[in-house]
């Protein structure tokens, strides 16, 4: 380790200590002390008995928990690392408290093979946090044949997307989600209907009207819910869906947990916050897709987490270089970034519990990386945790973001919550808000 005054190449033991823990089992004052990659003692009074020469990680006025889990990150690597690269995503990932993130297919090529698939993750070996990786759900994202879903489970692909698209033909989602639950591995779903939301730019409604750009209708997105609740019925397969965001689809999925369907949601925190009305100054950083949507989809989503209907908070992390975004708004690529900021914009909509909640523990599950991201700090478990302060005040600066891109939606804003340190497999990964690798 390297760059954090005082830290350098730990391998010993860590302790982080005056701290409030909170997990799922709730929030308690406690020193956490780790040793081996494991958390070897947690209380009141840990850090005492903790093994002489331990470094100390300060958490004073501090939350230590679970590290946050990204079920929805674009790391562009291979084929477009002018836009990010594994080691820089993870990097970011690793400054916003994230201790895994799970690599979208829609690379170049994409992950559709097992080769491919081993590339990234050999690539994640080396990087900040770990990296899981999504697995194409058709060859080339093309939506007409089946990508290998057995040969890349068999390697430990346990989530399947064509993300960036949504796999239009009903016949084929239906043979997908038959073989997924013969294999035990989820589908994750981008749900638009392509030839509704065609041509379009932002969200169909007032603003789009006002600004004279092509709308992307609701009904384009909830009609492939629809269409992916009742072969989820039919099947049996387990679906996890993807940056919902209008209330119409908070709905459909309320009323298909209600059945015991096996369906998760995820919205992103730039939907829990961002309206289409943020799109009046022609301002591409704000396209994005699916679309910022009204104050009443904002509503709704909102609502959604605060009972239970979305089970998680994902970046949809999309970093695109300056020249890739310096078009006009209806030809610019959609995508922001978000790994440094998805903290406390979760935190500032649905409060800190909750935001931890859907950040850390319920994506660990869903991605199946829990309990070793995501699990209670408890003596035995594996130190992978971050260290909030709830109450740093802090400016976002794009140069002062570790991603390569600079489409931050947030560019300028105030926001309050910080991560201080961050701590992957019992290593410290950032140290007092700088990353030490």
């Amino acid at each position: 380790m390297t760059d954090v005054p005082g830290v350098t190449g730990v391998t010993g033991a860590v302790v982080v200590a005056g701290g409030e823990v909170l997990d799922a089992r709730g929030r308690r004052r406690a020193d956490v002390v780790i040793d081996g990659g494991l958390v070897r003692a947690v209380g009141p009074e840990a850090g005492r008995d903790a093994p002489s020469g331990a470094l100390v990680l300060d958490a004073s006025g501090c939350v230590v928990a679970p590290g946050l889990v990204d079920l929805h990150a674009h790391l562009r690597q291979p084929g477009h690392e002018e836009a990010e690269t594994i080691e820089s995503g993870a990097r970011a990932a690793a400054l916003g408290g994230y201790t895994a993130v799970v690599a979208m297919p829609n690379t170049d090529p994409p992950v559709d093979s097992a080769a491919v698939a081993r590339e990234v993750l050999a690539l994640g070996a080396a990087a900040a946090v770990e990296v899981a990786v999504a697995g194409a759900i058709t060859v080339g994202r093309a939506g007409e044949r089946l990508a290998p879903m057995g040969e890349l489970a068999a390697i430990g692909v346990r989530l399947f997307t064509d993300d960036g698209a949504g796999v239009q033909d009903g016949a084929l989602m239906r043979r997908a989600l038959d073989y997924a639950r013969d294999l035990g591995v989820t589908l994750a779903q981008h749900c638009e209907d392509a030839r509704l939301a065609a041509g379009g730019a932002m969200h169909e409604g007032v603003w789009s009207s006002l600004l004279g750009l092509p709308g992307i209708p609701a009904a384009a997105e909830e009609a492939m819910v629809a269409r992916d609740v009742a072969l989820v019925r039919a099947t049996g397969g387990r679906l996890h869906l993807l940056h919902l965001s209008t209330a119409g689809s908070v709905g459909l999925v309320r009323a298909a947990k209600a059945e015991g369907l096996a369906l998760s949601a995820e919205v992103t925190p730039h939907h829990l916050v961002l309206t289409d009305a943020e799109c009046a100054g022609y301002d591409p950083t704000f396209k994005v897709n699916p679309p910022l949507r009204s104050a009443a989809d904002v509503a709704a989503l909102r609502a959604g987490i605060e009972d239970g209907t979305l089970d998680a908070i994902a970046t949809d992390h999309a970093p695109h270089p300056p020249e890739a975004k310096d078009l006009p708004f209806d030809e610019a690529p959609p995508g922001m970034i978000g790994l440094e900021t998805a903290l406390p914009v979760a935190m500032g909509a649905v409060g800190l519990e909750r935001a931890l909640a859907c950040l850390s523990w319920r994506p660990a599950a869903i991605a199946g990386l829990a309990p070793r991201h995501g699990g209670p700090v408890a003596e035995g478990a594996a130190a992978n945790l971050c260290v909030i302060d709830p109450a740093a005040v802090w400016t976002v600066d794009p140069q002062r973001l570790a991603s390569r891109s600079r489409n931050t939606p947030f560019e300028g804003r105030t926001l309050t919550g910080q991560v201080r340190h961050t701590i992957v497999a019992g290593e410290p990964v950032v140290v007092d808000g700088r990353a030490a690798r």
